[in-house]
């Protein structure tokens, strides 16, 4: 049976949404939505526009993704929302004691899931996963949670647990690994020349540790060892690699297809590409409606092995465990100045 949903996910222009908007939207039903700093300025703009989403497409459980890692990268900030500590701050203390650097990733990421499930927000796009190495762009930086396979592994997967434990979905990030790119991918298109055998041993390491988690997100990188020509995001080769050689077999995101990354490419190629190198889900945001339409044109239906596994992410977390987030962020500040 057909899904009657698009593989693609789309932001709203603004914390309402306008009649071109709801037809839009309507027509193509969007597996789901993301949503960015300028919906979420305060808890009732993001509630009222989600609950908007929601009546639209006619689902309760209805994929809301944001990124919410802490640190430079965070949708939801103060005075509404605490402002919540970059992952090295994590790999700091990982350092000096790694029992405490766990229990303070966990805390944290379940007083972030904490947030995101009161505002209707199921899914967060973290952990990143990404190793930054010496003379990379600083695009990664302090996002990190080390520079060791090992640290990241765990570390990663203690935020993912604190997500899951909060009833939000995680989004592993930037398979098959953005570390080691000299260039941010939101303003041009890095290219990583390093072999597949020191790729394997470093970069790929993370992935493969972290490969059942519900969803992840490509890196809109040309890794030459790969695929000399094409990104990981439109790559078969890098695709196959992904599934097979990493392992990773959930729901697989591409990263948002409007960066100038992309940009010498046509937007209704970029999401047909995504999709046809192997992504399940076309990812569009911060343009025009326009725009929009064009990626729709390269969007099939969300259906098959894509289907199934959109199902699955979505079911792998239920309702949030019991929580005191006061409690939390009592011991989380004791573990900081411990």
């Amino acid at each position: 049976m057909a899904s009657p949903f698009s593989a693609v996910v789309f932001d709203p222009v603004g914390a309402t949404l306008s009649a071109d908007e709801k037809a839009f939207f309507r027509d193509v039903n969007p597996f789901g939505f993301i949503l960015f700093a300028r919906h979420c300025e305060t808890p009732e703009m993001v509630v009222r526009l989600i609950n908007e989403l929601k009546a639209l497409s006619g689902r309760d459980r209805l994929p809301v993704l944001i990124d919410q890692e802490g640190g430079r990268v965070a949708r939801l900030k103060p005075p509404h929302w605490p402002k919540y500590p970059a992952a090295g701050t994590f790999a700091a203390l990982y350092q000096r004691d790694k029992a405490k650097a766990v229990r303070a990733v966990i805390l944290n990421a379940r007083l972030i899931a904490h947030d995101l499930y009161a505002l209707g927000i199921t899914v967060d796009c973290a952990p990143l996963a990404d190793i930054p190495v010496a003379g990379a762009h600083d695009v990664i930086g302090d996002r990190a949670f080390g520079h060791e396979p090992q640290q990241v592994i765990t570390l990663a997967r203690a935020q993912a647990d604190g997500l899951m434990d909060g009833g939000i979905v995680p989004v592993l990030k930037h398979i098959p690994g953005h570390g080691r790119a000299t260039a941010d991918s939101h303003h041009e298109l890095p290219v990583v020349r390093e072999s597949l055998e020191v790729l394997r041993a470093t970069d790929f390491m993370p992935f493969k540790g972290l490969a059942d988690l519900p969803m992840g997100m490509t890196a809109h990188v040309i890794y030459t060892a790969i695929d000399s020509e094409r990104m990981a995001t439109i790559s078969p080769s890098a695709i196959q690699l992904i599934r097979n050689e990493i392992g990773f077999k959930n729901l697989l995101l591409s990263d948002a297809l409007d960066m100038k990354s992309m940009a010498d490419i046509p937007p209704d190629e970029r999401s047909r590409a995504a999709l046809a190198a192997g992504c399940d889900i076309a990812l569009h945001c911060n343009a025009p409606l326009a725009e929009k339409q064009e990626i729709a044109r390269g969007v099939t239906a969300l259906e098959g092995k894509a289907l199934a596994r959109a199902q699955a992410a979505m079911s792998s977390v239920g309702k949030p465990k019991p929580f005191d987030a006061e409690e939390a962020r009592a011991e989380l500040k004791g573990l900081y100045d411990a």
